[in-house]
């Protein structure tokens, strides 16, 4: 029997596709056991619930294994929760103005959580204070897995305070405005009540749900439960698998990974950095053109995914918590999209994308400079376009994998993710909506407005109907007040946008783990509705974009309380409390930030405090809110183009549901999942092909390889050892960065395999077509005789036996009989690609040329 319930388990996976209602398909028995194809990759089981209950069982969730006598909002959780929210907001802040910046993640607090708990538990008195009518103990009992999880979630809704403190410090150091802390403190706030309304009112469609497992928290889970299960459990469950080769309890074995891990990664991280950036290939051939692009991971095609860093691998998501149906249809679109289309797009130059980096996370001039949006505007009239400094310089160009998936395939996915809604999702949201209609109708309000007074109550809808119209105030107040352009209906707007994405991109994130970006759809509605207003386009942008990132970790720490059976409303109060103390200390420490750091979000900054990613949201709020999507998709490059994906979404999903019902036994179609096809490389650029195909053979090999042959292995410690590395990781950075980077100590060590990897990007950059030409002094131009077309040679570090070539004299000596069309872009090459020429517009000569 056990074998068998094992064979059963194994071949078990998860629901794909979010609310998929298609038929399972039974396995072949005729096949080999152990016989690996696409098909059988795919293939599910009916057994759907039980797979779902077998995986939280792996994870160390068990939700009737409940104490409802245990203590939650205790004082010791207050005190670890606020303390750890305002450290761990306060220092992220802070170093989210620094160059390279660190992190302090959740799996960090998580884990020194742990043992302060256990601390508070042993040396503090139980002594019952007197608080007016009421009274609380100071130590309640032991350190219990709800409070431990409270203390999580407070300080995870305070990790992403720094979301809102980038788009401050933009506004106040770049764009000039100081509107002060009121504003900052309310705008944020604001933000995050946002997202907490949006978890609220779709909780029961992407919360509730038994079969949306949110596999982000299956590491959690594993690392709580481990520290605080039951090791008779533990050795019951394994035993009914018949496994007995691995007795190492769980505690044991996440104990010697993390310690195992925490060593290795000064290895890649400090001592040997090249074996992060492992594409050995471009070490043998630095030179080599078309080796560069194959396997460069940074501005190449990344072929050979191979990298020794668990912070590369998984750069988007722990890859063991992912089921295999969606890594391989995220692995799908790397290889079509990325390593076919833009392969083919990049080689035909279309976009002109040959004269630019086949990947990269800047836009550029048509000089090959990075753009420099601020040539553009008047400063002095809060960055508007200047149209006249505009058509001098030059329109943006953008490298292929950039424009095709930041741009065409974003454009995909909204469209798809609104029809694949209605074709998948339709009856569970017909429903939803037909019951709370009743309710009113009928005017049973009940259920909606009369209190629960049972220990496990939900919280009440209008709860969340409060928050929303504080949001709403809050938002709106702000923004009129303070005058920051959007006005009242540009925050609507974008909270409706919000409301309108947050329930489908929360569905594919419940069961795929992958979170889809709408930022450049919030970029170009606010480019449109406020042309010109780029002080309008960043807070759209927060309201619409940023406020869907916390609902979606607000509703994954309302499954994570639905998981440990903590009362939903003793979990709202705790978010709202993680919102409040997260909010001030964050202002607080970018305040002193900003007016204490000498030359802070300047180059010449002390310790790297040039905020560089509140430059980087600078340079994208100027394009988008000064330049504007109409100015950008109207010009003679081409990107209008991109406008078709708009269809290529909205049709797609549409042939797949056909498809489906025509054959409904294909296990390919049945598994296939078009949003995540279309946009499950949203963090590609700055992700690379290697980020994305080591997460995928990794993701794979544990998902599918070992537990289909080591099934109680990865039963008992798949989840754990994703917990392990992911904290041994984040506390290992953290260590690295104070003692190594922040002292200076690093730049006192240097030898082959600290630079080996840098060489050869360098090379990939200067040498390759991948590279375009940087304008200096020594560009040399040439306007036409005959027509308003000019164009700009130049040369880029071109060795001197280039230089002194037939072929590059012969080219300099023949240039002015080249014709050139306005507006097109040719290409001259001389053995390492050195020499270019790019295009310029007719009025984009300085004149001092």
């Amino acid at each position: 029997m056990a074998v068998e319930r094992k064979e059963a388990i194994a071949n078990a996976e998860l629901e794909p596709g979010l609310g998929d209602r298609s038929d399972a398909t039974e396995k072949d028995d005729s096949k080999a056991p152990h016989s690996i194809n696409i098909c059988s990759l795919l293939l599910i089981t009916t057994a759907a619930d039980s797979s779902v209950g077998e995986i939280l069982r792996a994870a160390g969730i068990d939700t009737e294994d409940d104490d409802p006598t245990e203590a939650v909002l205790t004082a010791r959780m207050w005190v670890l929760g606020i303390g750890f929210c305002i450290v761990v907001s306060g220092l992220n802040t802070l170093y989210t103005l620094r160059n390279p910046s660190i992190t302090i993640s959740s799996a960090v607090v998580l884990l020194l959580a742990y043992p302060l708990g256990k601390l508070w538990e042993k040396a503090i008195p139980s002594w019952n204070v007197p608080l007016g009518a009421w009274s609380f103990n100071l130590n309640p009992g032991p350190f219990n897995k709800k409070e431990h999880i409270l203390v999580y979630v407070m300080s995870n809704l305070s990790i992403y305070v720094r979301l809102g403190a980038d788009v401050l410090t933009e506004q106040q150091m770049f764009f000039g405005y100081k509107a002060g802390w009121g504003f900052q403190i309310l705008m944020t706030l604001a933000g995050f009540f946002v997202g907490l309304s949006l978890a609220g009112i779709f909780r029961s469609l992407v919360v509730l749900p038994h079969e949306l497992v949110w596999p982000g928290l299956l590491g959690t889970s594993a690392l709580t439960s481990t520290l605080h299960g039951s090791k008779e459990k533990d050795a019951q469950a394994i035993e009914s698998f018949g496994y007995t080769t691995w007795k190492i309890s769980r505690y044991a074995f996440f104990s010697l990974v993390f310690c195992t891990s925490f060593c290795w990664y000064w290895f890649p991280d400090f001592i040997f950095p090249a074996l992060s950036y492992f594409a050995f290939p471009c070490w043998i051939a630095p030179k080599n053109t078309v080796v560069n692009q194959l396997f460069g991971m940074k501005s190449g095609m990344g072929l050979l995914p191979l990298t020794f860093d668990w912070s590369q691998i998984s750069y988007v998501g722990s890859p063991l918590v992912v089921p295999s149906w969606a890594i391989v249809n995220v692995f799908g679109a790397l290889v079509f999209w990325i390593w076919i289309v833009a392969v083919a797009c990049y080689y035909t130059n279309t976009w002109y994308s040959a004269y630019l980096p086949f990947q990269s996370s800047s836009v550029f001039d048509n000089t090959g400079s990075t753009y420099s949006a601020s040539k553009i505007v008047k400063k002095a009239s809060r960055y508007q376009l200047d149209v006249a400094k505009y058509e001098a310089y030059s329109p943006v160009f953008m490298p292929v994998t950039y424009a095709l998936n930041m741009f065409g395939l974003s454009f995909a996915t909204l469209t798809s993710l609104v029809v694949w809604m209605f074709l998948e999702k339709r009856q569970e949201i017909a429903d939803a909506m037909r019951r709370v209609r009743h309710k009113f109708v009928t005017g049973n309000l009940k259920e909606i407005f009369a209190p629960d007074n049972s220990p496990n109550a939900e919280v009440p809808m209008w709860w969340y109907l409060c928050t929303t119209l504080l949001a709403l105030f809050l938002a709106i107040f702000s923004v009129e007040y303070w005058g920051v352009e959007l006005r009242w209906y540009g925050a609507l707007l974008a909270c409706a946008v919000a409301l309108f994405f947050f329930s489908p991109l929360a569905l594919v994130y419940a069961t795929a783990n992958q979170k889809i970006n709408i930022d450049i759809f919030c970029r170009i509605v606010a480019g449109f509705v406020f042309e010109g207003r780029v002080l309008a386009n960043i807070w759209f942008f927060n309201l619409g974009y940023v406020t869907t990132i916390k609902g979606l970790y607000f509703c994954q720490d309302m499954k994570l309380g639905i998981y440990f059976n903590i009362p939903p409303r003793k979990l709202f109060i705790a978010q709202c409390g993680g919102i409040i103390v997260g909010t001030l200390s964050s202002v607080c420490v970018l305040n002193w930030g900003l007016g204490n750091i000498e030359g802070v979000c300047t180059t010449d900054a002390v310790n790297g405090f040039s905020c560089p990613f509140s430059r980087t949201h600078f340079n994208t709020s100027l394009i988008w809110g000064a330049i504007g999507p109409r100015r950008f998709f109207n010009n003679k490059i081409g990107y209008h183009s991109l406008l078709y994906f708009f269809i290529i979404g909205a049709v797609l999903p549409v042939i797949v549901f056909i498809a489906r019902r025509r054959y409904p036994k294909n296990v390919i179609l049945q598994k296939f999942h078009v949003p995540l096809f279309l946009g499950g490389l949203n963090y590609l650029p700055p992700a690379t092909g290697t980020t994305y195909g080591s997460w995928a053979l990794v993701g794979l090999a544990f998902g599918w390889i070992i537990r289909k042959r080591l099934y109680a292995w990865w039963y008992k410690y798949n989840f754990v050892l994703s917990a392990a590395l992911d904290s041994s990781v984040s506390v290992a950075g953290v260590v690295i960065f104070f003692a190594i980077f922040f002292s200076g100590a690093s730049s006192h060590f240097s030898w082959w395999g600290t630079k080996v990897y840098k060489l050869y990007i360098h090379l990939t950059r200067a040498s390759t077509v991948t590279h375009c030409i940087y304008a200096s002094s020594m560009l040399y131009s040439y306007i036409a005789q005959h027509s308003a077309t000019a164009a700009l040679y130049a040369t880029f570090n071109a060795p001197k036996e280039v230089r002194q070539s037939r072929q590059y004299r012969a080219l300099w000596k023949q240039r002015e009989d080249r014709p050139f069309e306005e507006n097109m872009v040719r290409h001259a090459r001389i053995r390492s690609s050195s020499v270019m020429y790019i295009p310029i517009e007719s009025n984009g000569i300085p004149e001092s040329w």
